[in-house]
């Protein structure tokens, strides 16, 4: 018997708190457990467990000899699920976190089509706009626009983005078009709740920054409920490109001061630091970044 089996059955009997415990895991007899631990001990030369009729407990040799086994074999099965990673498909359940609107917009159709090229793999999609902790909440990864705040996960940029200062053409008519940052004091400003600088918008202009303090008649959490006020003329709104981008093209919306950069940052795949990335999140993410690479919306 090689030294990783007995390692396996030693670290089994641990587990399951007993011989034959382990011997019913293993699928071979309580007699056959105890022999290879008494091997694995005559080998060593120590003495692993103190075992009476009723108890059966690790010496201190034996604790740590546990450890260092556990740890090996772990590595083994990480080392061959690597391996077999790289020529399997995805299959399971992915748990991922995707913003409502983005998510609604552009991942839920991308996911669906990939879907039906891996039919092995089932999607549970949690569409929230609050920053989930994808261990403590069990997701396999998460999709989050914008700046990222410090954090142990792993993030692989998706794709571009470019905040757009917006308005309808129906409101520009009744009040005139903002023509510097500072005239947005005198609009009608939608103003979106999760923004960081929340109602303190922000510009810079050939090197030069300026924070506005505005106001307005609706602050929302949802970036589809001020799209429907911007388009409704209720007044001006800050929003992504991937909101705004097909409005643009049919007149339904203008965008206002184009020589302001209102804020630039990116869309990311965000998943735990694994030292052996999952098939399902490898394959996910990476068609993800395939589809998006090019802001599909912007086309």
């Amino acid at each position: 018997m090689s030294k990783f089996s007995e390692m396996e059955v030693f670290t089994c009997v641990i587990d399951e708190e007993s011989f034959s415990g382990a011997a019913r895991t293993l699928g071979v007899s309580k007699s056959y457990v105890s022999k290879q631990i008494s091997k694995l001990e005559d080998r060593l030369g120590v003495q692993l467990l103190q075992r009476t009729t009723r108890t059966m407990t690790m010496t201190d040799v034996g604790r740590a000899f546990y450890d260092r086994a556990k740890s090996i074999l772990d590595e083994l099965d990480a080392a061959e699920l690597a391996v077999s990673n790289l020529h399997s498909s995805p299959r399971g359940t992915l748990r991922m976190s995707v913003p409502m609107s983005f998510g609604v917009r552009h991942v839920a159709p991308a996911i669906a089509r990939f879907m039906i090229e891996y039919p092995d793999l089932e999607v549970d999609i949690s569409f929230v706009d609050r920053t989930v902790d994808l261990v403590d909440e069990g997701f396999d990864m998460a999709v989050r626009i914008g700046q990222l705040e410090d954090s142990s996960l792993v993030a692989r940029k998706l794709a571009p983005m470019r905040q757009v200062l917006v308005a309808s053409p129906d409101y520009i008519a009744r009040r005139g078009e903002p023509r510097t940052p500072e005239d947005l004091r005198k609009h009608a400003c939608l103003i979106y709740t999760y923004q960081r600088t929340g109602s303190t918008w922000r510009f810079t202009r050939g090197g030069e920054d300026v924070s506005i303090k505005v106001s307005g008649p609706m602050r929302a959490n949802n970036g589809d409920a001020l799209l429907e006020a911007a388009r409704a003329g209720l007044g001006v709104a800050i929003l992504p490109d991937f909101f705004v981008s097909h409005d643009l093209r049919d007149g339904t919306l203008v965008e206002i001061l184009p020589d302001h950069d209102c804020g630039r940052s990116a869309i990311w795949a965000l998943y735990p630091p694994n030292r052996h990335l999952s098939t399902k999140v490898r394959f996910v993410v990476d068609y993800l970044a395939e589809t998006f690479a090019r802001a599909p919306w912007l086309a």
